[in-house]
Parts: structure tokens; sequence; C-alpha cells
């Protein structure tokens, strides 16, 4: 039943689109006079929380060379931790979505029924080892989240359709895990949770378009079967004309008297 091969890449661009957002972050390191000691951008990868504080925990007593292999703060780190159906977004399952095309051979037309909405959850972990690095990173990201933050991503590049994501941030969770010994590293998480509110798009059908249409007309008498007596024929002027070209339209009328004029079996006139 599921056969159709079909992959938009909504999900991966939005773990892209959320990424970019956060990809440019730096912090200042001053001294005591306020002067400026050094500019540190924050690395940022996909990965769990749980791997970072994994990784940290092991590696609490690398000292002097073997520093090099350690893992620095600060630094972030997004995941995906979830996926819910929107039934407040939902559309016309039933209404189809068109767009034309122009392939290697032919001017075809795409169509594909409506999206199904989805929420996204993503987590944002910022790792410091001390307040100030933390507090400067939380306020280049919050101001931007009232609550929500917009981008315009490109759906589905076939059937060319834009939307803008809106990326919410639902909270923000504070954690500080100093203890031990004063040689101890201290580590300072935020965690903050957002969500995405995609569209998932289904498979696209293809199909020639239409350059000419009929309708026929029928009458019905007291002694007699209903029988056609009028065809409507639409055609395109000039049939090779694309969705980009300048056309018209042909409308042909065809009237006929009575049933003799027509073969209700093989739809010929006779």
């Amino acid at each position: 039943m599921f056969g159709q091969h079909f992959y938009h890449k909504q999900i991966r661009n939005s773990v892209i689109a959320f990424g970019t957002i956060f990809n440019n972050i730096s912090i200042k390191r001053l001294d005591s006079s306020g002067n400026p000691l050094q500019t540190i951008k924050i690395p940022l990868s996909y990965s769990p929380k749980e791997k970072f504080i994994a990784r940290l925990e092991q590696q609490a007593s690398l000292t002097g060379s073997d520093s090099k292999v350690a893992i620095t703060l600060p630094r972030m780190a997004f995941d995906v931790v979830g996926y819910s159906y929107d039934p407040s977004r939902k559309l016309n399952k039933n209404q189809k979505i068109t767009a034309v095309t122009t392939n290697a051979d032919t001017t075809k037309l795409n169509s594909q029924y409506s999206p199904v909405p989805y929420d996204i959850s993503f987590e944002l972990n910022v790792f410091t080892s001390n307040s100030d690095d933390g507090l400067q990173i939380i306020e280049q990201i919050l101001p931007y989240f009232q609550p929500d933050y917009t981008v315009t991503m490109i759906e589905n590049s076939t059937m060319d359709i834009k939307r803008d994501i809106p990326f919410i941030l639902e909270n923000v969770d504070y954690e500080d895990t100093y203890a031990g010994s004063l040689t101890s590293t201290r580590r300072i998480t935020y965690t903050l949770k957002f969500t995405a509110k995609i569209y998932l798009y289904g498979p696209i059908s293809t199909s020639a378009i239409i350059k000419k249409a009929s309708a026929d007309l029928y009458e019905t008498t007291a002694d007699e079967s209903p029988f056609r007596s009028e065809r409507v024929t639409v055609t395109l002027n000039p049939t090779s004309a694309d969705k980009d070209d300048s056309y018209t339209y042909t409308t042909t009328l065809d009237f006929f008297d009575d049933a003799k004029n027509y073969d209700e079996e093989t739809g010929n006139d006779t």
C-alpha cells in the first residue's frame, strides 16, 4: 500500500534551518578593566545532551598535554526529541495542490494532496564552565523569540512551495552541577525546548495538461429516452502554448436535432 517512494526532505531541512539560527553565536572575554581579551565563537553540533554529559564526565581528569583531547567549554548542541500531529492546523485532505513544470521531454502537470501538519520538538543545550559565558549566550537567543522566530523555507521545490515556519520557544531549564573539590570542573547547562510547526507532503502525481475539454448536454421528452442535444468543446489556441505563453480559447458548439444523430452505445454521430 505504501510502495511509492517519495522524499521531500521537510524534516531534514527543518533540522538544518534550526541549526542555522544558532550557528553564529559568540562571546567575549574581558579583563578586570573591561577591555576585550578574546572573542570565542561557540561550537554547535547535532548531538543529544546525554552524549556530551557522558564525555565531560569521562574526561574530567584530563590535564596537561592530555587536555588537548578534552571537550572545551562553552559549546552548544541540539537534537530532535519528538514528533506529534497537530490537529489544529489540519487541512482538507481531499484538496489537491497543482503546479505546471517543464520537464526535459514535455510539459506536465504535477499534483499532490494537501500536506499534513506536524510539530517537531527540538532541544538546544548550552554547556558552559562559568556563569558569565552562559548568560552571554542566553541573552543573545531569548530576545529573538516572542515566543517564536519565523524562518521562510522552501518546503517543496518540485511544487515551488514556500512557507514561513515558526520555531516556538517553549521553556528554558537551568542546571548547575558544580560540586566537589575546588579543582573539579564546573558545568552549567541551559536546556532550551522548541517546537517547529511544519507540514509533511505526500507523493507527487504527474499527468498531461488538459488542452481540450468537451461537455455534452442532454434533453428528455415524454416519449423518448434522454438524448444528446448539444456538445460544447473548448480548445486551447494554440495547442502548443504553455503556462508562460500568450494564448486564447476556442469554443465550438455542436447542435443535434434528435436522438437519431447520436449513437448512445459508441458515443459517435450517426
